[in-house]
């Protein structure tokens, strides 16, 4: 999988373990992302996600969405979406079959 950039964490909050994001791209809840940076390096599935305290599935660029997250995450902290990599017929095979 590879992984797209979508977004950089602006704030943290502690108790609730939400992380206010200011979004690059489309996410929607249900996708895999990684938080990368600042100490922070962990995958996790969007689970649910706030604009103004009201609760929505997709949010798109240049909106600041709060995540909860499994982790603590600080300002500047990179989030990335996994996108699937179209691998061919050939790489198919070779992650079937491994480098044997």
């Amino acid at each position: 999988m590879a992984k797209k950039p979508v977004g950089v964490v602006t704030h943290y909050f502690g108790k609730p373990k939400v992380g206010i994001v200011t979004l690059t791209g489309r996410v929607t809840v249900g996708d895999k992302v990684r938080f990368l940076g600042h100490g922070a390096d962990f995958r996790q599935t969007i689970k649910s996600m706030q604009i103004d305290h009201a609760p929505v599935k997709t949010a798109s660029s240049r909106s600041e969405v709060g995540i909860r997250v499994n982790h603590r995450v600080r300002e500047g902290t990179k989030m990335y979406k996994a996108v699937p990599v179209n691998r061919g017929f050939f790489g198919k095979l070779k992650a079937l079959f491994g480098n044997s």
